[in-house]
Parts: C-alpha cells; structure tokens; sequence
C-alpha cells in the first residue's frame, strides 16, 4: 500500500440554527482569533448549535477509496468540504499530501453565453494548465462528453445533463491528483454515460487516495476498499470490509407503516418464517440465498364475499422489487372467504441483493379490485451477502455450455 496522503485527527464542525444568532458568533470567533485567543467553547455548545461532524479520525493511503456513506443530514458533505478546504473547522487538524481535485458540483464553474469549447480552456486556465497541454486532450474530452456537434455551441443552450457530462469530461480527463473528492457525481445521466464515468473514475482510484460520498450502495460496493458510516456528525463504523459498513448503513433506515383502503379488511400480523438467519442481530437479517416464508393473521370483513391477495417486498426506497401475487393450486389467484384467516405461505430461496426490505400486504376485492386493505412497512428485514451487487435481485447461474470457436492467436 502507498504513503499516507490523508490524514484527519478529532475533526469536528458545528453550526447554529439560528442565522442572527450565528452571525454574532461568528463575529466573536473572528474577534477571538484576532486577539490570538482560540475561538468557540472548546467543545461546549453554545445555544442553538449542534455538532454537523464530531471527532472524525482517519488515514488514507494512496490506492486506497474511502466510501463515505449515511442518509442526508449526516455530515458527508460538511467532512468532505472541510478536506477540500471550503470550510474551517472548529477542532481537529487534516494533513494532506500531494495535489487535490474534487468531483463535486460539476459544470457549476461554466459561463453560459460562453462555447462548450471555450469553457473546457477556461476551466483548465483556472487549474493551471496550458493551452498547449488542453490541445492535446480537447478531443478525447469532446468524445468523452459525447456532445461534439453541440461544442462549439453556447452552454446556456445545453440541458442539465449535457452540461454535467461536459463538466465531469473535463475534471476525468485533465485533472491528474493526488487526492480525489468525488459528491455524489454519478447520481446523473444515462447508463452508458454512467459506466464510462465509472471505468474513469477505477483508474484514478489506483493511483490516488479517494474520498467517495454516494448512497448508491453499488457504486460504494464496487470502488471502496474501506466504507464509513456517519450518523449525526458522529462515526458510527469505519470498515475495511465495505459489505460490513453498507449493512451498518441499512440498519439505519426505518419503515414506518402506512394503512390504506376502504377498512374492510385487517392485517393482524405478518410473521417470517427464516431457515438460515444471523441469531446475533436484533432484527431478522438473512443469508443471501435462504428459504423465506410468512404466516399472515388477517380479518376480512362479512360485508365482503370474498378476497384476493398481494404480498410485495420492498426495498429501502419503499420500491417493490417483487410481487408476491397468492394464487391456489391451478396458477390463478386464491378467493380468501370472510373471517379471520390464518395463512401460511412459503416463497422459496430469497436472492435478493444486500439491503433492507420490508414487506407491504394488499388484500382487495375478487370481483371489483378495490383495496379493502394495504399494509406497507410491515416486518422490516436485512438481506446480508459478501459483496454487495448491481440489481435486487441476484441469482448465481452456471454455464451448461462454453465453445471456444476462435482460438487466441
């Protein structure tokens, strides 16, 4: 492993709630520091602030990519505007070595009346590069982007993503660091776009030390070789194992329940009947691959003759990623009569991809469709696996068959 470029003791930054109220802190602390006193409270809040990060410590070497994760409000984007220099801390010290570049708010720098391409020399004027060196890569940038018969128009004429992919076209290619922030700057444009920025973004991880926020757990999955969980400025895990942290960060995510429909029907309770699950986590959390079923109390109401329905699984987003229709034994959809109904249903070996999930159940009317009940955020789940995958859904497949019709020369 490379040298140490990153180095972060006992950072921590705090705001105020209150604007009139930070501004006169503010003008004390500037005072203070002007008398050569320290400014702030050392460590002690004063009224209306809270702590955005609180006492982060960590290394980074280079070739190593820290996955900086946790759901918004956390302090990802304070730590990392802080590293960048944006922003001054209250406490702590951060050590770098060797050149930064930051991915972060990109194309934000461009002039819109000016071209696409005269806007690609005055970003690298600004960075310190010479014509003479832009020359040399204005055609792999302009291909890189994929807006060459749009380049020597005005950006003010660009959409948002055409303006993003030049502005990312030009950090990729020109910029050569040391040390790499990147804030969420794939969360944009289509897949083919998006797999180009990753490829891009895999070499400068491997000769730099990357700091990467994202909450596409995927991305983070795929180039950190360590991950950090902040909840409320504070660390909750740092792990060189980056599947470890991802299901630290899931755990964080709640599923409330919603009731909907006219009220005919009843959800009781919604149990899951696990083969294989981890028994030292406080909520149900399990294996990759494991068989899965529910055993579902409901009360349907007399007014109702009759009712089918719906089990749904969903994800962290509250997306379904399957649909669980209940059918009977001739592959159509099971008639529930009115009562109280106990029923037990097996779903078969759950592959899903490493994540929370929870389960949402729809009872409706066999003859009119209409929802007499809908239960979502019910029984909350984690899927744990080795690596986390691209999709929610993730079945392991074999080969029956390999040919090998050209030899390599």
């Amino acid at each position: 492993m490379g040298e140490t470029l990153i180095k972060v003791e006992g950072l921590s930054k705090k705001f105020c709630r209150n604007l009139k109220r930070s501004m006169w802190y503010g003008m004390r602390d500037i005072g203070s520091e002007l008398l050569g006193r320290r400014h702030g409270t050392d460590g002690v809040l004063r009224q209306d602030e809270f702590w955005a990060v609180k006492d982060v410590n960590f290394e980074l070497r280079r070739g190593e990519c820290l996955g900086l994760i946790g759901h918004n409000g956390a302090g990802k984007t304070t730590l990392l505007r802080m590293m960048n220099g944006l922003i001054k801390p209250d406490q702590g010290r951060i050590e770098m070595h060797g050149t930064v570049g930051a991915l972060i708010a990109l194309g934000a720098g461009f002039n819109p009346v000016l071209t696409g391409r005269e806007n690609i020399y005055v970003n690298a004027a600004v960075l310190g590069m010479s014509k003479r060196y832009v020359d040399t890569k204005i055609d792999e940038i302009i291909d890189f982007a994929g807006i060459r018969e749009f380049i020597n128009s005005p950006v003010q004429t660009y959409s948002s993503g055409m303006t993003v992919r030049l502005g990312f076209a030009v950090a990729a290619i020109l910029i050569e660091p040391d040390i790499l922030f990147l804030d969420e700057v794939l969360a944009v444009g289509d897949m083919t776009f998006v797999i180009k920025c990753l490829n891009a973004v895999r070499r400068i991880t491997h000769k730099s030390a990357v700091v990467f926020v994202s909450h596409n757990m995927q991305q983070i999955s795929w180039f950190s070789t360590r991950v950090m969980v902040l909840d409320h400025g504070s660390v909750l895990i740092d792990s060189q194992k980056p599947s470890e942290g991802i299901d630290r960060y899931y755990g964080l995510v709640t599923h409330e329940q919603q009731i909907s429909g006219t009220g005919e029907a009843e959800i009781h309770s919604v149990e899951l009947l696990i083969n294989e699950m981890d028994s030292d986590s406080k909520e149900p959390t399990i294996l990759h691959g494991a068989e899965v079923g529910f055993r579902i109390r409901l009360h349907i109401d007399s007014n109702r003759s009759a009712a089918v329905m719906h089990i749904y699984i969903m994800d962290e987003a509250m997306n379904p990623v399957i649909c669980l229709p209940v059918n009977n034994s001739e592959g159509t959809l099971n008639i529930f009569p009115a009562g109280i109904l106990h029923v037990k249903i097996s779903m078969g070996a759950v592959e899903l991809a490493s994540g929370r999930y929870s389960v949402t159940v729809a009872v409706m009317d066999s003859c009119t469709s209409e929802a007499l009940t809908r239960v979502q955020g019910l029984s909350p789940f984690r899927i744990i696996s080795d690596k986390v995958q691209w999709g929610k859904l993730v079945r392991h497949v074999v080969p029956e068959q390999i040919d090998v019709l050209t030899p390599p020369l």
